[in-house]
Order: structure tokens, then sequence, then C-alpha cells
């Protein structure tokens, strides 16, 4: 916000508490607080029982939460924007003057009958909102009306709400709550110097958590007044705006996120009908999270949802089913056990174990690069028994898998770890007590099923690490903390993940066999994109409340010839009749940056 603009508001915020100031003037109340405080010994309990008194009679409406910005890669905010709303007090219920409701009623464009009885209700400090739950934002001439009509209790004030009810990423932002187990669990040292106290408000999920102790900044902005028992305003205590003033503080993060775009696919998500799932699209060179979007949907003001719709779906292990299949083409090829050329017979079924292909009668004689295009389960049984033990887990490393790949570092400032991506799962390949060596074992784990568990950011990474020629790194979605100035406080660098990748020439035979799936494979589908594209189909089967459903994934990268964007999307948990809807998003995403890259010229 700019000098004028700050300037601005305080004028406002204090020519307002002045309009109540003098309705208040003249009103005679009893001043409870003082007779409490003219005790001259406390014990720690009647302290605290002062301190709950106070408060119970203290009505405050928070005008910013005092936390630092969530903002894109743009610079713009994804934590809400600065409005002037119209707040009402619960005082204003006893000097209610109806033609002026009707007046204010017509300045706001709402119902006067509905505001009215909104006023004649109100219990707390609140704003006046439209039907979708937004806070009703006025204009500098709107403002100067309402304020002209000297109504008590009702005045603009600058609000800054952190979350709005149409907000994206969500689930990435995360959220803040008082909770206070968590801050003596995690913020000890905080709670000891006073900077957090349990009634604090902090980040529970997301970046809020992640993020914590860089965005808690100095203390809310609000505005407050004392009342007495019956919530007549008490004599002599004027209405106070508390507003926290430091040149540097709080701070900001600037995230990695392209808001459009991230509205774009949260959009196409809910027009697909993916009630779980995400959508992970990354920069195949930096690294960088474009868009990360998680269903089922989220939204901090709206706590009666789904009690669980605050997971990040990205972050979260699931059965990978054939994608997983990109894990063992690498093995088999850098181990010169198997070539693209070399072919396999699919008979449809596997053993004594019940294996079987997804086509019915199998795909004859097939190349292995034909059967990881078109995603032949018994190709893949027989390619993955030709591994010595324990090579499945070294190439799942190899691509980024088994392991957290959000950027981490150890010491940050006084955070002994941190991690970008609060509640990253790290995935798996075999479970502990499995015995890896067993062939009924292996060949289910070829194809993505038994134990193996990944999260739509590595298979999004996973792509990228094929894309970038083979080479590991770790993913960020935050690029810097700013000072409330704008300059940097700090930066996050592009990091590599620890170990070896894949061979080059085995990165290229996987590229091949990738646009291959889209030539001539289960992809097709994308034949009709803006882009040459290349990638993996997957369809596993899971178990939910003894029924049996599908985890359909499609991952993968654009353009093939010159790979600048790696995306995953998961549509998790969906009946087995269920139509793909994947591959059409995949499409919509990788045809966008299309254009984009054509508006840009490159």
């Amino acid at each position: 916000m700019s000098s004028e603009g700050r300037h601005f508001n305080k004028r406002r915020i204090f020519g307002s508490l002045l309009i109540i100031a003098l309705v208040w003037f003249g009103l005679i109340g009893r001043l409870l607080w003082i007779q409490i405080l003219g005790t001259r010994h406390f014990s720690s309990h009647n302290v605290d029982l002062v301190e709950d008194a106070v408060a119970q009679r203290k009505q405050e409406v928070i005008l910013h939460t005092g936390r630092g910005d969530i903002l894109d890669r743009k610079g713009e905010p994804l934590t809400g924007r600065e409005v002037t709303g119209v707040a009402i007090f619960p005082l204003v219920r006893g000097m209610i003057d109806q033609p002026k409701v009707e007046k204010l009623a017509q300045i706001l464009g709402q119902n006067d009958q509905q505001l009215l009885k909104m006023i004649q209700d109100v219990k707390e400090p609140t704003f006046i909102r439209d039907s979708t739950g937004k806070i009703i934002s006025v204009q500098d001439e709107d403002t100067n009306k309402i304020e002209a009509l000297k109504l008590p209790g009702i005045l603009p004030l600058p609000i800054t709400e952190r979350y709005q009810p149409d907000g994206i990423a969500t689930q990435l932002i995360g959220y803040i709550s008082q909770n206070p187990e968590l801050i003596e669990k995690d913020y000890g040292e905080e709670l000891n110097t006073g900077e957090l106290t349990k009634k604090s408000l902090v980040g529970v999920s997301g970046l809020e958590r992640s993020f914590q102790r860089f965005l808690q900044g100095v203390g809310p902005t609000s505005v407050s007044y004392y009342v007495d028992g019956k919530g007549n305003p008490l004599n002599g205590l004027k209405p106070r705006l508390i507003e926290q003033e430091n040149q540097f503080y709080p701070l900001s993060l600037v995230t990695t996120i392209d808001k459009d775009l991230q509205r774009k696919i949260e959009k196409w998500m809910d027009e697909s009908g993916i009630a779980t799932g995400a959508v992970v699209v990354m920069d195949t060179q930096t690294r960088e999270v474009l868009a990360m979007a998680s269903h089922p949907d989220f939204h901090p003001v709206d706590t009666k949802g789904d009690s669980h719709a605050w997971v990040n779906h990205a972050i979260k292990q699931t059965i990978p089913g054939s994608i997983f299949k990109t894990v063992v083409a690498a093995a088999v090829l850098e181990e010169g056990l198997v070539k693209p050329d070399d072919k396999f017979f699919c008979e449809g079924k596997y053993g004594k174990y019940g294996f079987s292909c997804w086509k019915e009668g199998g795909h004859g004689e097939i190349s292995f690069a034909e059967a990881y295009a078109q995603s032949c389960n018994i190709t893949f049984a027989k390619a993955a028994l030709k591994l010595p033990p324990g090579k499945i887990e070294e190439y799942a490393k190899k691509l980024g898998l088994a392991q957290q790949v959000g950027w981490e570092q150890s010491p940050l400032f006084k955070i002994s770890t941190f991690h970008q991506f609060s509640g990253e799962d790290t995935g798996q390949i075999f479970s502990p007590q499995t015995p890896k060596e067993d062939e009924g074992v292996i060949i289910q784990t070829a194809i993505g099923q038994r134990d193996v568990q990944m999260t739509p950011l590595q298979a999004a990474n996973m792509m990228a690490t094929v894309a970038d020629d083979g080479n590991k790194k770790e993913v960020r979605v935050v690029k810097e903390i700013r000072y409330k100035t704008g300059t940097t406080f700090h930066t996050f660098e592009e990091k590599s993940i620890e170990g070896e990748g894949i061979d080059r020439s085995t990165d290229q035979q996987l590229k091949k066999m990738m646009e291959l799936v889209v030539k001539d494979g289960t992809g097709k589908a994308l034949q009709d994109a803006k882009w040459k594209l290349a990638g993996k189909s997957g369809t596993a089967q899971i178990q939910e409340n003894g029924e049996e459903r599908n985890n359909q994934w499609f991952i993968g990268y654009g353009p093939a010839d010159k790979p600048r964007y790696a995306v995953a999307v998961v549509d998790e948990k969906e009946s087995v009749t269920s139509p793909n809807r994947v591959i059409p998003i995949f499409k919509q995403i990788m045809d966008e940056l299309a254009s984009r890259a054509n508006v840009e010229g490159n």
C-alpha cells in the first residue's frame, strides 16, 4: 500500500472513532475493572480472573491479523486485499434510527429489512457481508455518505480478511487458528519469551504452518472498546485503535504460484467432477511449482464443511498404479537387462497369483517400448523379475521417489530443519514387513500396486527429472521472503536432491517411450494437443470401505522436443465405471501453457 494510502486509512479510522466517541460522551457506566484492580494483593489465579473479566467486557474487531502476506510469483496477494468495509458494533442495538438504516441499505445495495434485522441481532463486532459471505466494500464517496449518517456503532473501516470465500490454493496456503497444544509442542521458546500466548493464532497447516516463524508478525491492528454487563460502553473508555508500527515487519512470502493458472485449474477440476484428487504443475528446469490444486474444496472461512478437506492431496501418498512402470523401465534399461525393442509375449495372465493384464486375452507379442505405451502388466512383471534384489528401490530413489522432494534446509535461522511443504509424505516402495524377493510381491510392485505409494508432487517431479536429462532437484513453492519494505530477507535457491540420478542414455530411451504413449498408446487422446506431449497413464486398483475403486493418473511433460513443464493429475477413489477425467485436464493445462508460450513468442 502507498504511504498516501496508509495516511488516508489512519485519518479515516481516527475520524470514525471520533464519531463513536461523541456518541458515547455523556453515557454513564460503571468502571467495574477499576474496582477489581483496587484489590492490593493477588494470587496468580486472581490475576487470571482479572484478565478474563476484562476480556469478557472488551469488544474488538480485527482489521488486520498482523501476519505477513502470501503472494503469487508476480506479487499478487493470495491471502486477501485491503478493502473499506462497514463495521457494526453491538452498541448500535439500543440506538437504531430506522430511516438512517434504510439510507445505509440503499448505499450498500442491500435489503433494508434484512440489514435492520442484522443490526438488531448483532452480538459482537462484525462487518456487513453479501450473500456469498464476502465483505461489502465501499468507495470513498459512499464512505463519506455513511459517516454523514452518524449511526452510532456503524462505521467504515479498512479491513484485510486473510481468507476470501473465493480464495484459491487454499490447501497449499493452509490456515491459522488458536491451537494451544501446537503452541506448547512446537513454539515453547516463543511462549516463554512472550512472543506467543496460548491464545495466539498460529499456522496449523500448509504454508501458514511451514513459515509460521516468519509470518507471525508483530501483532494485529484492531479497534476495541469496553462495555458493562449490559453491553453499554463504559464511561471514560473511548474506542482504541491498536496498530503495530514497524518499518521491516511483518515479512511476506513470494511463492512460485501462477495465480491465473491456479484459478483455471481449480475451475477445470470442479467442472470435471473430480471429488478427491490433485494437480501439480512445475517448471522442469527450476522445479518451481506453478500450480498445486487439491480436492475436495477447502475454505478456511467455512469450518462447517468436510473436516478433512484441509488435507493437501498433492503432497499425500496414494497408490500410483502403472505410472510406476517408469521406475521399472529405467531400472531394466540402465542395468542392460532389456532393450526397448526386445520382444515379450503377453498371454493375458501370469502364473499362479491371479495376476492378469488389463487387456483381456493379452497383447500377444509386443516390444518393451510398446508394452510401456500400452501399459502391459505381463511384460512389466516379467521385466521386473530380471532385476537383482534392491534394484527397484534403487531406481525409485534415482527418480526422486520414496523420499520427500520438497525444498528443505537444516538449519535455517533458528529452525533446526526447515521444510517448505508441511506434512509432505515420503511415499514407499515396500512396507517394512514385506518379503521383497517374493515373486508375487515383485510382480505386483512392478505395476505400482501392493505397497507402492507415491505423492502427486513426487510424480510431477519424476517427470521433470526425466525431462531435465535425469537431473534430480528439490521442489520449491516459495521463492523468497521479503521485508515489509520490499527488499529481500531470504532467497530459496535451486537445490539438487542427494544421490545419483538416472544415466543420460537411459533418460533418452525413456523420453522416446513416453512419446510413444501419446503417439500410439494409452495417451492417444493427447495427439491433437497444441504441443507434442509425452507421458504415462496409470490406473491403480484400491479398496474403499470394502468397495473396489480406482485411482486414475496421467503424468507427463511438454513440449516433448524441448520440455518446459511437468504435470501430474490424479483422480482418487473413483468408481471403476467412471470416465477418464485426468487426460482431458492434462490436455487443458498443456494447451493453456502452449497458448501462453505463443503469446510470449517462445
